[in-house]
């Protein structure tokens, strides 16, 4: 007769703790804390219990799914994040469900409830959601966060306040000593990091900055953001994004204004058409297609039982056009 193979309950009497600890040690073990870990896969190897944490999505009927959630599909920050993890989820034959959340917290709950129940993890990238509701989800499947930081949870986070007080000191070089700041959206915890840099960086150079907004992170939200740019009197403004930064450019011609003669503006994540927009914008870049293959991998090794660290990626600007010299007597 065979030997009986040592199951989750054979773990949890070894080590003291209960089934669903063991399970959860195993199969998302985000949700225990190290030494608990340690404990439990210390007593899995004395008594040879080989874990399978993949083995409910290997079910029948059950898909190997990761869930990518996006704030804007039709924002083309993502497309490369977008492209490069379906090319690293392929690699480890899982398929890649995409989801647009609208800008809206109840429909990115709304979206991750239904969808999450048929998926193996999730890859929430700037989610406007709660760090609450995103702990309660987390406990059911595995969530990896992108640009935003919830302790907890493992986060890829692109340094792009970094990016933004080298961009202060990249306008202060020019003689602008009044920068405006072009938010995006309020609930947004990138946005409140972006702000804090510029805000801190013109602070320590004795600069004054302003908070304008929020606006909603597209072009018809920037051309908003320019006329507050405008009575606000400050020769500069950085933008949360790319989209806002090509908006308050495209207004502000309209208005008659040149750039970077009579304005400066800098943009954030290097859309493709940053550089094709007349004067070429002056943006902040980071790895968007690195992020995307690491988000996978993490979730991975989420699910196998790997763990995974919270990572940075460095920004840095990318000069062009859009910025110049202050005029004079400003």
């Amino acid at each position: 007769m065979a030997e009986r193979r040592p199951t989750i309950y054979d773990v949890a009497r070894r080590c003291g703790v209960a089934a669903s600890t063991v399970s959860r040690a195993f199969g998302n073990p985000s949700r225990v804390s190290a030494t608990t870990r340690n404990l439990v896969r210390a007593a899995a190897a004395e008594i040879g219990y080989e874990p399978r944490p993949l083995a409910r999505a290997e079910a029948p009927g059950r898909s190997r799914t990761l869930m990518l959630v996006v704030t804007d599909i039709a924002n083309p920050c993502y497309a490369g994040l977008i492209k490069a993890a379906q090319s690293r989820a392929i690699e480890r034959h899982y398929a890649l469900a995409l989801t647009d959340s609208d800008e809206s917290p109840q429909v990115e709950a709304g979206n991750l409830r239904h969808l999450l129940a048929n998926s193996t993890g999730g890859i929430l990238a700037t989610s406007r959601l709660a760090d609450d509701s995103v702990r309660q989800l987390a406990r059911h499947r595995p969530l990896v966060m992108v640009n935003r930081v919830i302790e907890g949870l493992p986060s890829l986070v692109v340094d792009t306040a970094a990016g933004m007080r080298t961009a202060v000191r990249h306008l202060a070089a020019f003689g602008h000593r009044r920068i405006a700041y072009l938010s995006g959206p309020r609930n947004s915890w990138i946005n409140g990091q972006r702000w804090g840099a510029v805000h801190a960086e013109a602070a320590s150079l004795g600069l004054r900055s302003s908070f304008l907004g929020p606006h909603p992170p597209t072009r018809e939200g920037g051309r908003d953001a320019a006329e507050a740019f405008v009575l606000d009197g400050a020769t500069a403004a950085i933008a949360y994004n790319d989209l806002v930064a090509i908006g308050a450019m495209q207004r502000l011609q309209v208005m008659g204004l040149r750039l970077p003669e009579d304005r400066s503006v800098v943009g954030c994540d290097d859309i493709f058409g940053a550089d094709l927009v007349v004067p070429g914008l002056t943006t902040i870049a980071g790895p968007a297609e690195q992020v995307g293959g690491c988000a996978v991998d993490a979730v991975h090794a989420e699910l196998t039982g790997g763990g995974t660290r919270s990572r940075t990626f460095d920004a840095h600007l990318v000069v062009r056009g859009s910025t110049g010299p202050a005029t004079d007597g400003n």
